[in-house]
């Protein structure tokens, strides 16, 4: 666990609170008491330390939370808790809050729990008052059955404090797996995040960073240096572009801080409040049954040419408003929330785009953790498939695209979500058998008349099946040529899998809004069970 000791001269500690006089015996004189204490406490260190936090580019604390809470809903609890810790001069500095401030509020009119550290406090590190706070706020959530957002700007635990800082961490993982699934939980950086601190971030199910400010890594470039000799900068070691584009620890990145939390605000509205509730309806304003008719411009028919997945997502959706998900990262998949009639609905497809929409290790990574996610929390699933099979290479086989590929697979087959697969143009191989087809699961599968789904292309099919017949050939070119067609009209024609049942129907790319939202509306009462078993055990 990478610790920070905070000094006097670092400005992020409290002064000690002053003493507090006889209390009077008249109500009133109390009550005004009471309120110049809570004050000082809302207001913490001072001035300076404030300034400070400016300075860095930074919200304070009580700024942060009413960006992110319905104005006046904020309830905090334990403002004047502080902690009990002797020694190295801590008996001496007893800040109200201890560096964290912990409640619930309304966010879009539902309730949300919430804790946010202070940095101008200790450093926002953490003791066991400060960690005491948190366990609490987090059973509140969890026993409340409603969402819980960290705000994180700690430099990790209290080292003067010692090992039962440590502890504090560990009970909060304990909490972050515990209500995995049941409550949705929104890490949000807002500062730095080292060493074991950063796992609780990694248990919860969205992570917000924001550029220029926050940063996480297990050990810090200090170290680093010590071990490797490499010389690196904390952002270039664990900034916001580096998780969210190389690492995919981070889901969101965002520029601002009041940006980064209206887009919290925006996934809140987008998910239950735990895996018992269904996610909030909206009125629709898109007409359910508007014809997409730009469909039949936006994807080519010839499987060769490439197109951008979002066009098509954005054409099928309400409002074109596509709520993505670890959007650079692993760009060959998409995943991301949108509405349809209203409605939430989960959105995976494979982007010709990039990589001609191929699966790999990371798009399977990314995929299955975004399945499970909307399965923990009743989001009804909605695939797009344009594949033409899983990545080649060695690189490839060597880093586990097996055990990899395998996530993806589990995460389908055990959803018990509504599930609608929509087969665009290529489904080749074991990676149309992945992307939720008919065979592992899926309760509709449906295609457009552009589909091929297949063992794998025309062309390596022909080489295969038919290689001595090319190679026997005068013109092996032409022969190849006249199998491949033939090939093609035999065992690929778009009504070939409808014929046998394993689509369900091939539908009119303009109606494939329309089509999904009845789809959905029959498979919302769905009811699936899997078997008696204590857990899984998916590949990892």
């Amino acid at each position: 666990m990478t610790t920070t000791e905070v000094t006097p001269a670092q400005d992020a500690v409290a002064p000690a609170a002053p003493a507090i006089p006889p209390s009077s015996p008249d109500l009133r004189a109390r009550v005004a008491e009471l309120r110049a204490v809570k004050q000082e406490a809302r207001q913490g260190p001072g001035q300076r330390a404030t300034e400070a936090q400016w300075a860095k580019g930074k919200l304070t604390v009580h700024e942060r939370l009413d960006l992110l809470f319905d104005e006046g809903t904020f309830t905090e609890v334990e403002p004047l808790r502080r902690h009990r810790a002797t020694g190295f001069g801590l008996e001496a500095k007893r800040p109200y809050t201890d560096g964290v401030v912990t409640g619930w509020g309304l966010v879009h009119g539902r309730t949300v729990f919430a804790y946010a550290h202070d940095f101008r406090i200790f450093g926002g590190s953490l003791g066991e008052s400060h960690a005491a706070k948190i366990h609490k706020i987090m059973d509140m959530a969890e026993t409340a059955g409603a969402p819980l957002v960290s705000l994180s700007d700690g430099a990790g635990a209290r080292i003067q404090e010692g090992v039962t800082a440590l502890a504090g961490y560990g009970g909060i993982f304990r909490r972050n797996v515990a209500a995995s699934g049941v409550i949705p939980q929104i890490s949000v950086m807002l500062g730095p995040c080292a060493g074991g601190a950063t796992y609780s971030p990694a248990l919860t199910d969205f992570v917000f960073m924001v550029r220029g400010i926050s940063q996480m890594y297990i050990t810090g470039p200090d170290v680093v240096k010590a071990v490797t000799g490499e010389d690196i900068s904390h952002e270039h070691l664990g900034g916001a572009g580096i998780h969210a584009g190389i690492s995919g620890a981070v889901n969101f990145v965002h520029e601002t801080e009041a940006e980064c939390l209206e887009e919290v605000r925006y996934l809140l509205s987008l998910l239950p409040a735990n895996n018992r509730e269904l996610p909030p309806a909206v009125p629709a304003t898109d007409p359910a049954d508007r014809r997409g008719e730009s469909l039949l411009d936006l994807v080519p028919a010839d499987p060769g040419r490439s197109y951008d997945m979002r066009d098509v997502i954005t054409e099928i959706i309400d409002d074109g408003d596509f709520f993505e998900v670890h959007e650079l990262w692993a760009g060959n998949i998409l995943c991301g929330l949108a509405r349809l009639d209203g409605h939430t609905v989960g959105i995976v497809a494979n982007q010709p785009a990039s990589y001609a929409g191929v699966l790999d290790i990371h798009a399977s990574e990314k995929a299955a953790r975004f399945v499970q996610t909307c399965d923990a929390f009743s989001i009804p699933l909605v695939t797009l498939v344009d594949v033409p099979g899983f990545l080649p290479g060695k690189d490839q086989e060597h880093d586990g695209i097996i055990r990899h590929g395998a996530k993806l697979l589990y995460a389908y087959c055990n959803a018990t979500v509504p599930r609608i697969s929509v087969i665009l143009r290529k489904a080749y191989g074991g990676a149309y058998i992945v992307m939720d087809s008919q065979s592992i699961g899926t309760d509709l599968a449906l295609a457009w008349p552009t589909n091929e789904i297949a063992v794998m292309g025309a062309e390596g099919a022909a080489n295969v099946v038919f290689r001595r017949e090319i190679a026997a050939a005068d013109d092996p070119e032409a022969m190849r040529a006249h199998l491949v067609k033939e090939y093609k009209t035999e065992l690929m024609h778009p009504y070939y899998a409808a014929e046998r049942g394993l689509v369900d129907d091939v539908i009119d790319p303009a109606e494939t809004r329309s089509v999904l939202i009845r789809s959905l509306a029959m498979l919302r009462a769905k009811q699936a069970k899997l078997p008696a078993r204590k857990h899984g055990n998916p590949p990892v």
